[in-house]
């Protein structure tokens, strides 16, 4: 009797969750039993994300260069952005992997399917997707009161430079994405969308691949006004000032180098090159 009274207790007293269906970017239905109390991010902006919705504390692995904010670089590392260790990765026993749709090898994402883990492929491609995908996370991992503070901040930061750079001119500007080899973004990236918002008009906005590779020639014929590119460690300006100058464009071009993190992450701090690019193209 004292057994199934005290089962009626425990009964009474836990929580029963309903199973949640999410689609992810790429339109993929997600099934999870729970809140995912054990996730693994597989690409920075990810990281990123998870913890400006306040779900950082159920990260428990990441990959490499998953270092914002200082609390990410304390994470169990599990691979990198070309290989993911499946063993490492298994042993922190995640129930959720959220991964980057067009950024993580897809040979590593077929390989992930086959571990029987449900898997959340992240692709904003537009900047208001990004308070989207905010929301979302927040959905997902029970902070939806963060993560609507974090998306309504994060709108209304991206509503006041859409207002304050709308009177931009048009400049045809090139984005180089990397030097050798030569690659830019096509229209559906989210860094077209950046140039967009600043007046930059993309030449290559039409190709069909996400990231083409061009030749010089192309760039040449296309004589832009402005050469914007993310800047890493060990890379400068100067430089590229000088690659290009070398090969024929005009004393009057225009070079913006943004740190790379405020340029190649879907995440809120992609304002800051969209500020330093606006300014730049003004």
């Amino acid at each position: 009797m004292k057994f199934f009274l005290a089962l009626a207790a425990w009964l009474v007293c836990t929580p029963v969750f309903a199973e949640q269906v999410v689609t992810d970017d790429l339109g993929n239905i997600i099934h999870l039993a729970a809140p995912p109390r054990r996730i693994v991010s597989l690409t920075p902006h990810i990281t990123e994300l998870l913890y400006a919705v306040g779900a950082g504390e159920r990260l428990v692995a990441a990959v490499d260069y998953s270092d914002y904010p200082d609390a990410a670089k304390t994470l169990p590392r599990i691979g990198n952005a070309e290989r993911i260790d499946h063993e490492r990765l298994l042993q922190v026993q995640p129930d959720l992997i959220i991964a980057w749709g067009s950024g993580t090898p897809a040979r590593e994402l077929d390989s992930l399917r086959h571990l029987g883990i449900p898997m959340y492929l992240s692709e904003p491609r537009r900047l208001e997707a990004i308070g989207a995908q905010l929301r979302e996370f927040g959905e997902i991992a029970g902070t939806t009161a963060q993560a609507e503070v974090a998306a309504k901040d994060y709108e209304h930061r991206l509503a006041e430079l859409r207002a304050r750079y709308a009177a931009n001119p048009r400049r045809t500007v090139f984005y180089q994405l990397a030097q050798q080899p030569l690659l830019t973004v096509n229209r559906d990236h989210l860094i077209n969308d950046v140039l967009t918002l600043c007046g930059g008009v993309n030449p290559f906005a039409n190709l069909p691949a996400l990231t083409p590779r061009v030749d010089i020639e192309a760039v040449l014929a296309a004589r832009p006004e402005a050469v914007v590119f993310a800047l890493y460690p060990g890379e400068s300006v100067t430089a590229v000032e000088k690659f290009w100058r070398g090969y024929g464009l005009p004393a009057t071009t225009r070079y913006i180098g943004i740190p790379g993190d405020y340029i190649h992450r879907a995440t809120p701090r992609v304002l800051e090159g969209v500020e330093r690019i606006c300014a730049g193209l003004r």
